[in-house]
């Protein structure tokens, strides 16, 4: 069984179809609008809401996400009230004030803000709108820079889970990526997280980073272990260059791809080992979680959020390049700063692209959802015929003749040797990359 001739780029299936495969000439904003309200009602009012908050301090190399550095801390108010603003027209657009089911923010560093800046934000999302009795609030914090003010002030206004960007202690892998954080801080954070009341912990590690080796990974993972966060997401490195330069600056220090299947490898036994069960691709959960329970009762969702345990119809992207996803439908917001400010201060919700989806569309999506919630997926007779030739078959034969996968004519189960290449199996059900005969800039599958 080579799991090395699966390490191949394919996208990390955050939804369907990935960005990339957008269908934008064909997307308008009535057709949006219009799904948002259908969504909007089949989810009983609720809505979920993401919010990108870019700002950082300093530029983490290896971090590809979409990030505006600066020491300047008075970008936060404007920036905030573009926030509300942009809230504001979407409260316009939604049929009647909606139920807020979860929130959680993002970046960039969410806590780069001020404790009193986020508090106005959170005042002002909820000040019209609902709080569902079962809301989720969660946020990204840098160890480094959250501080006490920071977990008090969000804790009272309802935040109960805190996600920590460890990504490795090893002094000089963190000097490599420009990430730095001490054990010390890590560990002060998680502990007065416990105290204020947050009911999780969650941590973000990375694997094949630049100068890591198998004895500092085992190191940062006796370390993390030893803190007990309630979730883990270890995660493949993604190297992508020619979209975030500043990667180049490290690449004679990259592990080989060998070396890097070991790293996976051999994090996901130490993590089992220890008590935490692979709850989704790249996910680990105590065996209490309320995320294994919700795949146990098939209830496990994935969104731009990440794994949650019930299903979200309709999310709401808030800021600079957030996307919003309206189960029929996908809209991204423009992707700096100045632009964002600009579409909203002439009136205009700040989308850049969009997509609607077709029926081939959304039977692929639940195909590829129901693999990464519940590691199998079926589908019946009609749905085959109307939409089973866009499936790579013989990719789903080849990976079941190497023992990657079951398959019969109602569906796939993966099977433990699969979940590794969960990425490969999902693209078997992507029409769009299949039929483009090439792949964009995505990261390595391993």
């Amino acid at each position: 069984m080579d799991l090395r001739k699966y390490n191949v780029p394919v996208p990390r299936y955050t939804s369907y179809p990935t960005v990339p495969f957008w269908n934008t000439k064909d997307f308008t904003l009535d057709g949006y609008e219009q799904s948002m309200q259908t969504a909007f009602w089949s989810s009983s009012k609720e809505v979920s809401i993401y919010i990108h908050l870019p700002f950082c301090e300093s530029l983490c190399t290896y971090c590809a996400c979409n990030t505006r550095i600066t020491k300047n801390h008075t970008v936060e108010e404007p920036y905030i009230e573009h926030l509300l603003k942009e809230w504001g027209f979407y409260l316009e657009r939604l049929p009647e004030v909606p139920i807020i089911r979860e929130i959680h923010l993002g970046g960039g560093t969410p806590t780069f803000f001020s404790a009193e800046n986020l508090e106005k934000l959170i005042n002002g999302l909820v000040d019209k709108a609902s709080i569902s009795p079962s809301v989720n609030m969660s946020f990204e914090g840098h160890p480094a820079n959250t501080t006490s003010r920071h977990l008090k002030a969000l804790n009272q206004q309802g935040f109960d889970r805190l996600s920590l960007g460890i990504q490795d202690f090893d002094l000089d892998v963190q000097k490599l990526i420009n990430r730095m954080q001490t054990f010390e801080q890590v560990k002060r954070v998680t502990d007065e997280a416990r105290k204020m009341g947050y009911n999780s912990v969650n941590f973000d590690m990375v694997y094949g980073l630049p100068g890591q080796s198998l004895a500092s990974l085992d190191e940062t993972l006796d370390k993390v272990i030893l803190l007990s966060p309630d979730r883990i997401a270890y995660y493949s490195y993604a190297h992508v260059p020619l979209m975030k330069p500043a990667q180049k600056s490290y690449e004679k220090y990259l592990p080989t791809a060998e070396e890097k299947l070991r790293f996976m490898q051999f994090g996901k036994e130490r993590l089992k080992e220890s008590g935490y069960e692979e709850v989704g691709m790249d996910h680990f959960v105590k065996h209490t979680d309320e995320l294994l329970t919700a795949r146990r009762n098939g209830e496990l969702h994935r969104n731009f959020m990440g794994y949650t345990p019930f299903s979200s119809k309709l999310l709401i992207g808030l800021g600079v390049s957030a996307i919003s996803d309206s189960w029929t439908g996908f809209a991204q917001n423009v992707k700096t700063v100045e632009a964002y400010y600009e579409k909203l201060e002439s009136g205009q919700l700040p989308l850049i692209k969009g997509h609607l989806l077709t029926g081939e569309d959304l039977f692929l999506r639940k195909q590829i959802l129901n693999l990464m919630c519940g590691f199998k997926t079926s589908w019946t007779e009609t749905e085959l015929l109307m939409f089973g030739l866009s499936t790579n078959y013989e990719l789903l034969e080849q990976l079941a003749e190497e023992g990657f996968i079951e398959l019969n004519q109602e569906g796939i189960q993966v099977l433990p040797e699969g979940r590794e290449i969960l990425r490969v199996i999902c693209s078997a059900f992507d029409a769009r990359l299949n039929d483009s005969g090439k792949s964009p800039q995505f990261s390595k599958s391993i």
